[in-house]
């Protein structure tokens, strides 16, 4: 079972027996707690927590966990409907809204309730995390020397030339700047690139925590359609002639969430086609470090075939390492670079130091290559048992493309079936999908759901999985498999 599911589970069992003792009365000790209820002890200092959390249990260190005392009387609400208005007065020169709708990138990020399977989630399995080798260089670089002091603003020399190195090309260390993760880099990159009010073109479908970072920033993502092979040239050069667009956001590498990988022959078009718009090319780099053990080499990244300073590179270690561990770079060369500099140190002043001091201790050690390639044989295994097995059980969900890097697939829906029934269906019967709408800027052509295998325990999760989504499908499309 998952560490936060026996979490979830025993501050729910807690919470029913509270109303055992009286007010500031003494619940039995963590020690008790374990041998009652089997689990371990930080899973047990982790559901007091949350109970204290919600203001039902104080812990008193040395003491143990006591009921709370009622708390007093609340005083009456205020009245902030006046936000209302003060939120929607942004004048008539502003051509976009300024509401954010952070949905679509919640669905990856919020846990699914205890005992439901997560084919929605955005990042590795704990079970497939460098845990280890991230806590042994975490250790190592708080003992370096200066290691709490302020690092320079752009990043650790060595970490920026690391970064470097693995974009090639002319891309230097002096063109790269650490960021707190892809998502910081992206809307570093767009807020530089973009003044609000202006179109930027996005690939169709796309990740939808980017679109949400572009309507933040009050740009109108413009969808240009991808295939197979990766955005359409020809539709690339009409969406630049149409709109007058500045910026194209791609993922040239298996593209979220298509898993598609811009063919040979589209790459040198598309920088050709963004430079005779005078526009910059934004490369989502996210998964390099995902690849599947039979993917074979790897195409360049764009930016390493860009002398012109066409691309704004972004990558990240977060995809390949945990949620927590936010450390990726932007890397650009020309008049640009300063433009986003500036708005990363406006933003965030720097990455923490240990933290970059940490990546460091990680990629250089003899432990970072040993996760590479693990994630990379068990990305592939998990791959093919979720293939196989919707193929087998849910033959109605076409798949068209199986990609060789990432962590999920991408099932086109049959004609008619509804995407919010059937992931509120799947849900009830205990696996988390995600809905493909919120993929798409504009009118879907079809429905789809992006299914993730990285999240999952294993292959048997998975089995179990694709069987509850079996049962969705049987409740929704009304026929049995």
């Amino acid at each position: 079972m998952h560490e936060r599911s026996s979490v979830g589970e025993l501050a729910e069992r807690l919470r029913k027996e509270l109303d055992r003792y009286s007010p500031g009365g003494k619940l039995p000790s963590s020690r008790a707690l374990v041998e009652r209820f089997r689990v371990s002890p930080v899973t047990v200092s982790r559901a007091l927590a949350q109970l204290a959390a919600e203001g039902l249990v104080v812990t008193r260190p040395g003491a143990g966990a006591f009921r709370a005392r009622p708390r007093a009387t609340a005083a009456p609400a205020g009245d902030t409907s006046w936000q209302e208005v003060a939120l929607s007065a942004d004048g008539a020169a502003d051509l976009v809204p300024r509401s954010v709708d952070a949905s679509g990138v919640l669905v990856s990020l919020a846990a699914p309730p205890p005992g439901v399977i997560e084919f929605n989630g955005g990042y590795l399995h704990p079970s497939l995390q460098p845990e280890r080798a991230m806590a042994a260089a975490l250790s190592r670089a708080g003992r370096r020397p200066g290691a709490w002091g302020r690092p320079p603003v752009e990043g650790l020399p060595e970490l920026r030339e690391w970064f470097a190195r693995g974009i090639g090309g002319p891309v230097t260390a002096a063109g790269v700047l650490v960021t707190s993760g892809g998502q910081s880099a992206l809307t570093t990159a767009l807020r530089a690139l973009a003044p609000p009010g202006a179109p930027v073109l996005v690939e169709s479908p796309t990740y939808p925590g980017m679109l949400a970072i572009a309507r933040a920033a009050g740009l109108r993502p413009v969808p240009v359609p991808v295939d197979a092979d990766g955005v359409r040239p020809a539709l690339l050069a009409d969406a630049f002639r149409a709109t007058g667009a500045r910026v194209l956001v791609c993922q040239p590498l298996f593209q979220n969430p298509t898993g598609a990988v811009l063919a040979p022959g589209r790459r040198g078009e598309v920088l050709r086609i963004a430079r005779e718009a005078g526009a910059f090319v934004v490369e989502d780099d996210f998964v390099r470090r995902l690849v599947h053990e039979d993917a074979g080499p790897l195409p360049r990244p764009l930016a390493a075939d860009d002398p012109d300073g066409v691309v704004v590179h972004v990558c990240s270690l977060t995809k390949a390492t945990s949620p927590s561990f936010r450390v990726g770079a932007l890397a650009a060369h020309g008049p640009v670079l300063e433009r986003l500099r500036a708005i990363q140190i406006v933003d965030t002043f720097f990455v923490p130091r240990p933290l970059q001091e940490a990546t460091l201790e990680l990629v250089g050690s003899p432990a970072w290559p040993r996760h590479l390639r693990a994630i990379s044989t068990a990305l592939r295994t998990r791959r093919d048992a979720m293939t196989a097995a919707l193929r087998l059980h849910l033959p109605e969900l076409v798949l068209p493309h199986v990609p060789s890097g990432g962590y999920h697939l991408w099932p086109r829906l049959p004609a008619g079936a509804a995407e919010s029934a059937l992931t509120a269906a799947a849900l009830r019967a205990g696996v988390a999908v995600t809905p493909g709408r919120p993929y798409f800027s504009a009118e879907p052509p079809a429905g789809h759901l992006r299914l993730s295998f990285a999240a999952v325990a294993g292959a048997g999760e998975i089995a179990e999985g694709v069987r509850r989504l079996r049962a969705a499908c049987d409740e929704v499309l009304g026929h049995g498999g």
